[in-house]
């Protein structure tokens, strides 16, 4: 005589709801794992994105008695590189609406330079443009990118930005407008083109 096996009504009622409680909690604990969503600009203020143009100059000071760029840090061998290799400035350079240091001030760039090439005299760059004047004042542009010094046009990337600038992209030519082979300073006019909301 051969067994048989039955369900009792319960268990079979039973399959069903167990089956849901298990995808439920494992839905749930999917949803909670998430640390991103995909949110729409609109959620954020964000309406039409546009595009400026900036442009001022950069005062780069790194003589007399209350420099601008003050150098913090040199390879071993920065002495014996005729680009200065290793060397790494830190600066608060003043921006301003013309090339005269007495015209009226737009910001301050921040940040750090360091001679990166062995070959050219060329900067890695990693600063930002903190404005202080007009519509952007309190709103800031963050550049990183190379510097061939005395290339006549530099193009150096802007990553980002703050204020009226979040979510900027674009770029910033640089072109050297004086320099002092005495005293090593420095006055560069910018035009940057920023896409921004």
């Amino acid at each position: 005589m051969a067994a048989t096996v039955t369900t009792t009504p319960i268990f079979a009622k039973l399959i069903p709801i167990l089956l849901m409680i298990f995808l439920s909690s494992s839905l749930t604990s999917a949803k909670s794992d998430n640390f991103s969503k995909i949110l729409s600009p609109k959620s954020l203020g964000l309406k039409k994105q546009k595009l400026s143009h900036l442009h001022f100059y950069f005062h780069d000071i790194v003589s007399g008695k209350n420099p601008t760029a003050v150098r913090v840090a040199e390879g071993a061998m920065t002495n014996k590189s005729a680009t200065l290799f290793g060397v790494v400035a830190m600066i608060d350079d003043p921006l301003t609406m013309q090339p005269e240091p007495s015209s009226t001030p737009v910001g301050r760039a921040q940040g750090i330079y360091s001679s990166a090439s062995q070959s050219e005299t060329a900067l890695l760059m990693v600063m930002n443009f903190a404005f202080t004047h007009g519509k952007y004042n309190g709103s800031t542009l963050s550049v990183l990118g190379r510097n061939a010094v005395f290339n006549a046009v530099r193009e150096l990337p802007i990553v980002g930005g703050t204020g009226l600038f979040r979510f900027a992209s674009g770029y910033a030519e640089a072109r050297t407008h004086a320099f002092d082979f005495k005293t090593g300073d420095a006055v560069v006019e910018y035009n940057v083109h920023v896409f921004h909301y």
